[in-house]
């Protein structure tokens, strides 16, 4: 009966909340693991989170007061903070935004206050993009594996479409043109009219950043289409190795042929680890979608209190300069315990040199090598490990095995116990196989001997 008194929107089914991605922190919420209270309970690795340099902005904001308690120059300016603001943000907070993105980028490119659309985090910047450019039923194709939630955030309330742009680990999981074609062609057997490409760069959940070629190709593909390109990069200020971080902007930049079909999704939440201050934005070189986007960011405000805080704060050149480098390191330093522990336990990650996670291949020891074998090795990690980890399928990955790992929303302590629970778990797990198994065991272990010097070119090579 209640549910015959919702709207369709309220009442259908396609919010992705039942993605093994959502279920895995429903299981954490109900079993949390604190060091003290409950030893036994789940550790969260499926929150990408940056925890890691919050006694940084603890420190400035200890010595920089005012802008926190609603003041200038020693005055009050509460009742100037509390009254209405213009939904196109104040200047002050998108100049300082603006200034920050160029930094992040190393400033080999630079970007203008005025085509910036501030959004309530980047999840309202991508749906907002999505209204402003596709038609319900329209599609974008989206390069696999990818973030869950855009399952939510790009279709749910928008009626658009999402095409999986299929990729391989043969290749590192790189973008080819091939598969963007393919799945253009497959979109318009359908009867879809694709509208666009949507990339994480870095992405989430390889934590790998995208080459030169892969971006070239890219734009080249979007501009022979006649269509758009959403570049979310939410992870710019993650980068923490190489290959860097090249932004869409600079790849793009002087061509005009697609000045106004790239549009860039960015945020503080993961660099900054500000994910509870909702600060997202949308920067485009398309004067129609800034002015349809500012009209629907209505829908969506970041507080002016917020503004203004992160104004002064960004504002600080010292700070941002030392917070970047310090970020990088601590992020290098996390990532390297992850993999090296791993490692001892027999378990490899793909390269990455970015991101708050490790995408985790644990293709040796499925069951069976199907996502039915994915599914059954990840509950038993979730229940009998208590870890909470994303399986691939819930990336949409198309081979069964992989397992994105977070490792900056936990302390060090923490995420050793889960190593030692992992290794526990096994070795528990491959002696049950028993000798059935072990030929598979040995090959996978010859061949990640054989493949190190490739690697290593491979890697010289980027």
């Amino acid at each position: 009966m209640i549910q015959k008194l919702l709207s369709r929107k309220a009442s259908c089914n396609v919010h992705g909340q039942d993605s093994s991605y959502f279920l895995g922190w429903q299981e954490y919420e109900k079993n949390p693991y604190h060091p003290i209270t409950n030893p036994t309970g789940i550790i969260q690795m499926g929150l990408a989170e940056n925890q890691l340099c919050f006694d940084l902005i603890e420190s400035w904001l200890e010595r920089h007061p005012e802008p926190s308690g609603f003041k200038k120059d020693g005055a009050l300016i509460f009742r100037e903070l509390a009254l209405f603001q213009d939904y196109h943000g104040l200047p002050a907070f998108k100049s300082a935004l603006a200034k920050y993105m160029g930094e992040v980028r190393g400033n080999k490119v630079s970007f203008e206050p005025n085509k910036l659309v501030l959004t309530a985090g980047a999840t309202s910047a991508n749906e907002t993009l999505m209204f402003c450019l596709a038609e319900p039923g329209e599609a974008f194709l989206l390069p696999t594996p990818y973030y869950p939630g855009f399952d939510r955030d790009l279709k749910w309330r928008t009626g658009a479409e999402i095409v999986p742009v299929h990729s391989s680990s043969s290749n590192g999981f790189q973008l080819t043109r091939a598969a963007l074609e393919a799945a253009h062609q497959r979109a318009r057997k359908r009867g879809q009219r694709v509208k666009g490409v949507l990339v994480t760069n870095p992405s989430n959940p390889l934590g790998t950043t995208m080459s030169r070629h892969e971006l070239e190709t890219l734009v080249d593909f979007v501009a022979a289409k006649d269509i758009h390109l959403i570049s979310d990069e939410i992870y710019s200020g993650t980068n923490f190795g190489e290959p860097g971080f090249i932004s869409v902007a600079e790849v793009a930049e002087g061509r005009a042929d697609v000045a106004g079909r790239i549009h860039i999704v960015c945020s503080l939440s993961k660099d900054l680890g500000l994910p509870g201050f909702r600060v997202g934005a949308i920067y485009s070189e398309n004067e129609a979608v800034v002015s349809a986007a500012t009209k629907m960011s209505s829908f969506g405000l970041i507080s002016s209190q917020t503004q203004y805080l992160l104004a002064a704060l960004l504002s600080d050149e010292e700070f941002t300069g030392k917070y970047i480098v310090e970020n990088q390191r601590r992020l290098r330093e996390r990532h390297d315990l992850l993999v090296a522990g791993l490692r001892r336990i027999g378990i490899e990650c793909l390269e990455s040199s970015a991101g708050l996670f490790c995408w985790v291949d644990m293709r040796h020891l499925l069951r069976s090598k199907t996502f039915e074998g994915e599914m059954e090795l990840w509950k038993k990690i979730v229940y009998q490990v208590g870890l909470n980890i994303s399986p691939g399928s819930s990336c949409h990955c198309d081979e069964p095995g992989w397992f994105r790992v977070c490792f900056a929303n936990l302390s060090e302590d923490t995420l050793n116990l889960a190593l030692r629970r992992l290794q526990t778990f096994v070795h528990s797990y491959e002696r049950g196989a028993g000798a059935r198994h072990e030929p598979a065991r040995v090959q996978f272990l010859l061949k990640w001997v054989l493949r190190q010097p490739l690697t290593s070119d491979r890697k010289s090579e980027r």
